[in-house]
């Protein structure tokens, strides 16, 4: 008999496939996160669940079902800050992610919001659509010439570097870096690691926020963090919503030490506070880092190896 196996969103259809030819498989219908209480009886029903962003793993899941079913948790991501890890570890649950895939999909996204902020071209957008362009002149909705200007990224791990390498090799860009361990070799000329993420603020024109989502990095950009920030600086996450004190990034963006966000991810998803919607100077997206119909499906079958080794009795290939 095959083991049970529960996908938590419908995923591309190689990757149902995929996980069919190990499982039996039942996956959800809609694309609804499940809170507490669902994932709870899941872990009681189910050998194996693939879960994703949303789906909240937390200690109270695992209290409400002592006796779990569950022995692996094979997350569709590479952030799992919705899973309890320790605490499914106590109940004898290993827990896996989809590192690598996300890289280059991750860090073009961030670029998008750069030249979307930096460019205005949000503004610009909405201004056509909304039938106001009154034709081309030449001090139109003025904005940020990144070429050339200075890179701070918060977090060099593999999406920042990715980042870091597109700013500088495509928009010759300079390079400073706060990241918590030394870094060695960022593959960048002449990139700086610098002691404190004050000091990147202090320093650059465009900061990238690509730390993994942990609790220990909730509001890791503080209030003091973003005060920092020299005049006419811009901000990108790309990384976890409440790395950013999202408060202290409203009230900065409207006294104007920031001047402007790019944000793909929120503190609250899906709810965008409506300070964050009105203000012109922030390009939202909906979380759409990964929106890569090739990114996803790599994702997925990801996971599912993860899966097929844990029932074959293999080392698991990205245990966290």
């Amino acid at each position: 008999m095959k083991p049970s196996l529960l996908i938590t969103r419908p995923l591309p259809a190689p990757v149902i496939d995929a996980a069919r030819a190990v499982c039996d498989v039942t996956v959800a219908q809609n694309n609804d996160p499940w809170p507490v209480a669902a994932t709870g009886r899941a872990l009681a029903q189910y050998d194996a669940i693939l879960a994703t962003l949303g789906d909240t793993f937390s200690a109270p899941a695992f209290a409400a079902q002592p006796a779990t079913k569950c022995r692996l948790l094979a997350n569709f991501g590479v952030g799992y800050n919705h899973i309890d890890v320790v605490t499914a570890a106590g109940h004898g649950i290993a827990v896996t992610n989809t590192p690598g895939v996300l890289t280059d999909a991750t860090a073009d996204m961030a670029i998008t919001l750069m030249l979307m902020t930096a460019r205005r071209a949000g503004e610009g957008e909405r201004m056509l659509r909304a039938g106001k362009w009154p034709g081309w002149h030449p001090t139109q909705m003025l904005g940020m010439h990144v070429t050339g200007k200075t890179l701070g990224v918060i977090g060099m791990g593999r999406i920042g570097q990715a980042v870091a390498r597109r700013a500088h090799f495509g928009f010759g860009m300079d390079v400073v870096f706060f990241n918590r361990s030394k870094v060695l070799d960022c593959g960048i000329p002449g990139a700086r690691q610098l002691v404190s993420m004050a000091e990147v603020m202090a320093q650059s024109d465009v900061v990238s926020v690509n730390v993994p989502g942990a609790p220990e990095n909730h509001h890791l950009i503080s209030a003091d963090v973003l005060a920092a920030a020299k005049p006419g600086t811009i901000i990108v996450n790309t990384a976890r919503g409440d790395v950013i004190d999202e408060a202290a990034l409203i009230s900065a963006l409207k006294s104007g030490a920031l001047a402007g966000a790019g944000l793909d991810v929120y503190e609250h998803e899906p709810h965008v506070p409506d300070d964050l919607i009105a203000m012109e100077n922030v390009v939202l997206l909906p979380h759409m880092g990964t929106n890569a119909l090739e990114v996803r499906t790599k994702m997925g079958l990801i996971a599912v190896e993860n899966i097929k080794a844990f029932f074959e009795g293999r080392e698991l290939p990205n245990r966290v």
